[in-house]
């Protein structure tokens, strides 16, 4: 059964017993998105790394051969 048949069947059940339907499947994930990309920024600077950049930093280090420092 995919999601969007258990979510049809969610709803129809809610209908007849007169409750609420349930949220749509996929209806929060922008959000769950930002919310993680948020935790990781948080994450990289209590381990003392730049929030951002640092794949481009990366890549640039990768591609040119040398660090690139960010100015301030």
């Amino acid at each position: 059964m995919s999601i969007t048949q258990q979510y049809l069947l969610d709803a129809y059940r809610a209908s007849q017993h007169g409750e609420a339907a349930p949220p749509a499947p996929g209806g929060h994930d922008w959000q769950v998105a930002r919310e993680v990309r948020d935790y990781r920024r948080f994450r990289s600077v209590v381990a003392g790394h730049p929030a951002q950049g640092r794949i481009r930093e990366a890549l640039g280090r990768w591609l040119h051969g040398r660090r690139r420092h960010a100015g301030c």
